[in-house]
């Protein structure tokens, strides 16, 4: 599955060192708590609701990253799976640039896989995701390498069987970001000259296992009709200019998210030109060692693309023209984060930062440039600069989801946000954490404000019924609209409204200082049995994929391992 280069003293060194990287980042995480921090919410258990099968509004972003939630919790603590997952893709992509290397510059040796692995794993681009996150997607950026090698060694002929890279664009294809960026990465290496398989079928098969990847997300977007909304708020997420650098400089240092507040201290002042001269001079140096290597040209040249592109969707005539091809195909609204996609610039820079240690011709020379780029980037480590912990529910949580999971009706939320801040989850904001811990229908708008603009989300029936609320409704409209509970989340900011008139007539299940959970009776139909059969068999095909891939490149590793000659 590997390769023969993982064996020697590379075998152990460079997985090793990238699990160090990955560790010394996550290590806050290690403790016993959840990881509660803007989009990335984890709690004990998640269930197979109808919101995690993609089957209502809200529009399949998540899939089938919360059916794999929902069903692993079962056995193992939804903390540890999402903890796990987020520090496997780091580990993923260091190991996997440095296996990349030793395919495509076997003459940097273990020093280049090294300084691969660095700039895969330290730099701003996993720092503002890991800040905004975006742990899902981290696992699809760890597999870009292990795509890219696979594509390489298929067209090489060094490896001709696909089962490696199906498994890996399986894996990536826990998020739809992940399963576009690794179909894109497989697709470029299809161009590498080699005697081969051709590239026509590789070609097919990397489509192949992409779409039938896709499966959940597709499905759900058709049985539901929940495309993202057709009037996104473009230039809210387009990339954003880091200080002294401008919009192209942050975007070439693999920075620029478009949230000004997921971003670490040190790229968040003049001093992120010095991190981006010792970044992009890694990669500057390596230039001239893999020019002439057709792959390493490749994964460049899209490593270019990733650049400039979101550099363009960034400016006026880009957001105009990705709004307008939004407006025509709403199913397009998944790259208005532009500065995401430079998560495709991760393969060549990290074959680039190898081929430094061949230009300089100094071995010794990798571990300086492995140790500038940790120094430049010197609060990525301990959780991005304690920003992200392990953190606890006060009790009011587990209680009211027990409540709410013994009769699962349709839920309302206050107060009116998306968005959370409590205390006791530090000072970030976060999303509700109540979706994904209940059995029922949490009804979420889905808005979001950014810079005291708001976006509106997909969730047209919340929206109704949180008018319902923040007016001051009879109670009896709100059972006749379908909602059978309303929880009162304290200790975070948010309209209420005159919702207080509407609370006051409502019977309290469950009150302390954290919760109070309002009864109110009401119920509406959930999606039928076959809506949620044809959703749980589309992921299933996922599940599939990964299975048949795993399957596949076991059987001819065990292979191929029985008739390597004894060493």
């Amino acid at each position: 599955m590997f390769g023969p280069a993982v064996f020697g003293m590379g075998r152990w060194v460079a997985p090793g060192y990238a699990l160090a990287l990955a560790l010394v980042i996550t290590a806050p995480l290690v403790a016993p708590g959840y990881l509660l921090l803007r989009d990335a919410v984890s709690t004990p258990r998640s269930y197979l609701s109808d919101d995690s099968l993609g089957l209502f509004e809200t529009a399949p972003r998540a899939l089938p990253q919360d059916f794999a939630v929902a069903v692993t919790s079962r056995l193992v603590d939804g903390g540890i799976v999402v903890k796990a997952v987020l520090i496997l893709g780091l580990w993923l992509a260091g190991w996997g640039a440095a296996r990349l290397a030793a395919a495509v510059i076997p003459d940097a040796g273990l020093g280049g896989q090294l300084v691969a692995a660095t700039v895969a794993v330290w730099n701003p681009y996993v720092a503002e995701r890991l800040l905004q996150g975006h742990w899902s997607l981290l696992l699809g950026y760890g597999c870009l390498p292990w795509v890219a090698a696979a594509m390489v060694r298929v067209r090489s002929a060094t490896d001709e069987r696909y089962w490696p890279l199906v498994w890996w664009i399986a894996v990536a294809g826990l998020t739809p970001t992940g399963l576009m960026l690794a179909a894109t990465v497989a697709l470029v290496c299809v161009t590498v000259p080699g005697s081969g398989r051709p590239r026509p079928r590789c070609a097919a098969v990397s489509l192949g296992a992409a779409v039938l990847g896709a499966a959940p997300w597709l499905a759900a977007s058709v049985l539901s009709g929940s495309l993202p909304s057709a009037h996104p708020d473009v230039a809210a997420f387009a990339a954003r200019a880091e200080p002294g650098l401008g919009t192209l400089g942050s975007l070439a240092a693999l920075g620029g998210i478009w949230n000004a507040e997921a971003v670490p201290a040190s790229r968040a002042s003049m001093f992120a030109v010095v991190g981006s001269v010792v970044l992009l001079g890694v990669v500057a140096a390596g230039l001239p060692a893999v020019r002439r290597r057709p792959a390493a040209v490749a994964l460049l040249v899209l490593a270019a693309v990733a650049v400039l592109v979101p550099a363009a969707m960034a400016t006026g005539p880009g957001i105009a023209l990705v709004e307008a091809l939004v407006r025509a195909l709403p199913g397009l609204d998944v790259v208005r984060d532009g500065q995401k996609w430079v998560a495709l610039a991760m393969p060549g820079y990290a074959l680039a930062g190898a081929g430094a240690v061949v230009t300089l011709r100094r071995p010794w020379l990798a571990g300086v440039c492995c140790a500038a780029l940790i120094a430049v980037l010197a609060d990525l480590a301990w959780g991005v600069g304690g920003a992200m912990s392990s953190v606890r529910y006060p009790a009011g949580w587990a209680a009211v989801a027990s409540h709410i999971n013994a009769d699962p009706r349709p839920v309302a939320v206050l107060p009116a946000d998306t968005m959370r801040r409590f205390a006791w989850s530090g000072p970030a904001p976060v999303l509700d954490p109540l979706p994904r811990w209940v059995r029922a229908r949490v009804l979420a708008t889905g808005d979001l404000t950014i810079s005291g603009r708001t976006v509106l989300g997909e969730g047209r029936f919340a929206r109704e019924v949180q008018r319902l609320l923040l007016g001051g409704a009879e109670p009896a409209r709100l059972a006749r609209a379908g909602v059978g509970w309303v929880v009162v989340e304290s200790g975070t900011a948010g309209e209420m409204g005159k919702a207080a008139k509407t609370l006051a007539t409502l019977p309290v299940v469950y009150r302390d200082a954290d919760m109070t959970l309002y009864q109110v009776g009401g119920d509406s139909a959930g999606a039928s049995p076959r809506e949620r059969a044809l959703m749980v068999l589309a992921h299933l095909v996922w599940v599939a994929v990964l299975v048949v891939g795993a399957g596949g490149t076991t059987v001819a590793t065990v292979r191929r391992a029985r008739l390597r000659p004894d060493r």
